[in-house]
C-alpha cells in the first residue's frame, strides 16, 4: 500500500466527460446524459480506506440522492496486479453493500488520468453545470482508529446544494495510490 494524497484539481474545472460502464448491470454510464449535481468517487474494492468508508459512503450517496445528486463510483486499477478490482469482483461488491449508484470501470485508466486521480478513494463534487465545487477527503478518520462519518463531504454538499462559495482550504483525500498500468 502506497499512501498518496490527491492532488488539485482547481475550483470550478469543468468535469471531463467519458462514458464507462456500470458493473452490475452492462448499462453505459455518460456523464454529459446527467443533469443536475455529481459525486465522482474513484475507489477499488481493495483499499483499505475505500473498505474504511464505503458504508457511510452508500449511506450519504442515498441521502444526497434524494437531494438531487448523483453518485458515480469508477475503479481504474491494473487487475493484473490487483484482480480483486476487477468487473466482477467490483459488481459483487456493488451488490453487497447496496449501491444505489453505478460502479464503472476504468479499464484504459483514460478516465482516471482525464480527472488526474491518484488515490482511492479520490472524490469529486461538481455542481448542476458539471463544474468543481469540491475536491477534498471523505472525512478526517483513518481506517483502525476512527469511525468513518463523511462530515467534511456532506458539508460541502449542503453547502453546495444551498449555494454557498465553495469551501477553501479543503483537506486532500488520502488513500491508496491508484494502480497504473505499466506501460
Amino acid at each position: 500500500m502506497v499512501l498518496t494524497e490527491s492532488t488539485n484539481m482547481p475550483t470550478g474545472s469543468s468535469a471531463p466527460d467519458f462514458t464507462l460502464t456500470d458493473t452490475r448491470n452492462g448499462k453505459p454510464v455518460t456523464l454529459g446524459n446527467i443533469e443536475g449535481p455529481v459525486l465522482i468517487v474513484f475507489m477499488c474494492n481493495h483499499c483499505p480506506y475505500v473498505v474504511h468508508i464505503v458504508d457511510p459512503l452508500v449511506a450519504l450517496a442515498a441521502q444526497l440522492k434524494e437531494r438531487g445528486v448523483t453518485t458515480i463510483a469508477i475503479s481504474a486499477n491494473d487487475i493484473a496486479s490487483h484482480p480483486a478490482d476487477g468487473p466482477d469482483r467490483m459488481a459483487d461488491l456493488a451488490t453487497a453493500k447496496g449501491f444505489d449508484f453505478p460502479y464503472c470501470f476504468d479499464e484504459t485508466q483514460e478516465v482516471a488520468r482525464a480527472y488526474n486521480a491518484v488515490c482511492t478513494p479520490d472524490i469529486f463534487l461538481f455542481d448542476s453545470e458539471h463544474k468543481l465545487y469540491y475536491h477534498g477527503q471523505f472525512d478526517d478518520t483513518r481506517p483502525g482508529r476512527d469511525v468513518a462519518h463523511g462530515d467534511e463531504l456532506r458539508a460541502a454538499a449542503s453547502q453546495m446544494l444551498e449555494g454557498s462559495p465553495a469551501p477553501t482550504g479543503t483537506s486532500p483525500s488520502v488513500g491508496c495510490s491508484i494502480k497504473w498500468k505499466v506501460a
